[in-house]
């Protein structure tokens, strides 16, 4: 391959290769093949490193929980909730000969699209799940949806998270992240059922 880049350069240095982070993280390459750099390596920007450390975070599946369990019905609130491991503090590092920069992705809001018209539900958490003994007619305390019809609706569940990082005695921020999950909801007709 040397031979086909016109040969060693003369003296200490070596081949680089250009790559850019856009704002989603990803990384591209190719602007121009390979660069002799004499002399010792370029210097690595912390800023740099961080791209490169978002790059390599692995945020966990979005899992919906609708609340109570099965089929919801119409004019019960519905508890919107978030399954445990999908609300978590993920990181992950970048390093070269030196220097060392951690980035770390924080959840810090979902926004729900319930399927059925309405307005998103923006929540600051990732809701609280219903469990058997709350009365099946109280609102969720902090996320939740009340369908005015019966049907099938795709719910989808987007969440927002922050990055920061910090690394050669510095912090920052880079563009945040966003992850995504969908589920289908059965909206049933309540039924009345009177004793005599």
């Amino acid at each position: 391959m040397i031979e086909n880049l016109g040969g060693q350069p003369e003296g200490a240095g070596g081949w680089y290769e250009r790559i850019c982070y856009g704002d989603d993280g990803q990384a591209s390459s190719g602007f121009g093949g390979p660069v002799w750099v004499p002399g010792g390596p370029p210097v690595i920007s912390p800023e740099v490193l961080a791209q490169q450390a978002r790059s390599k975070l692995v945020l966990p599946k979005v899992v919906i929980e609708l609340n109570p369990p099965g089929p919801q019905l119409r004019y019960l609130p519905v508890w919107l909730a978030l399954e445990a491991g999908s609300w978590r503090t993920e990181s992950a590092t970048a390093s070269v000969p030196g220097v060392s920069v951690t980035a770390t992705a924080q959840p810090v809001r979902v926004r729900w699209s319930m399927g059925d018209g309405t307005p998103a539900i923006n929540c600051a958490g990732p809701g609280t799940q219903w469990t058997p003994g709350f009365d099946p007619e109280s609102p969720s305390p902090d996320c939740g949806h009340t369908y005015q019809t019966p049907g099938t609706f795709t719910v989808t569940a987007t969440v927002e998270w922050t990055v920061s990082w910090a690394g050669a005695g510095q912090t920052g921020t880079v563009p945040g992240l966003t992850t995504t999950g969908q589920v289908e909801a059965q909206v049933q007709e309540s039924r009345t059922l009177i004793n005599r």
